[in-house]
Formats: structure tokens, sequence, C-alpha cells
């Protein structure tokens, strides 16, 4: 069982950076994928990057690539989400997501934080 917590949501103009964290505990890390997911009202809930743990080899949604980066750190088992150039487009509830290596989709999810850039 993985338990995951999301921060650094908030308020922020449009080009301002934010960086959210999450922190894992429950189950060792070295065999799990991690995500970043968002989800705006109405709209349905779209990935936005990931990294492996092991290696850290990472991909992104082309919406964010250049602005968005995703990094990790092991030794204090959390996962973050540098986000620059904001824009009021990425406004939305942001989620930290899991998996294991073997499974295609993630199954342990955090509660998400509210990001919100204004224009």
């Amino acid at each position: 069982q993985v338990q995951l917590v999301e921060s650094g949501g908030g308020l922020v103009q449009a080009g301002g950076s934010l960086r959210l964290s999450c922190v894992a505990s429950g189950r060792t890390f070295s065999s799990y994928v991690m995500g970043w997911f968002r989800q705006a009202p109405g709209k349905e809930r779209d990935f936005v990057a990931a990294i492996i743990w092991s290696g850290g080899s990472t991909s992104y949604a082309d919406s964010v690539k250049g602005r968005f980066t995703i990094s990790r750190d092991g030794t204090k088992n959390m996962v973050y989400l540098q986000m620059n150039s904001l824009k009021p487009e990425d406004t939305a509830v942001y989620y930290c997501a899991a998996r294991s290596t073997w499974d295609s989709e993630y199954n342990y999810w955090g509660q998400g934080t509210q990001v919100t850039v204004s224009s």
C-alpha cells in the first residue's frame, strides 16, 4: 500500500512559477513510476508528466514541455513538479499518482492540490 500527499498549490499570476511536492510512504519506490495529472472543472483528468523511480527517465505532455520539470528525491521519498511560465490554461487540481512498473494504469493517487493561474 502506497500513500501519496501533495502540497504546494496556490494562486499565481500568469508567467509565474510554483513547485508542487508529493511525499510517498508505505512501500519502496524502486519499482514504481510516479506521475502528475491534472483536472480542470468539467474536464477529464489529463496526464502531465511522469518519472521512472529507478533511473529517472521522464516524459511530459506536449502542453507543458519546456515549462514543467518533474524530479524525484529518493532519500526523501518525494516527487516534485516545477512549473514555470504558468498560463491560465494550467489552472486545475493537480494529482500525484503512482503505479508499479508492471502495471499500465496508475492505481495510487493523492487527494490533489489546487493550482490557480490568474491573467
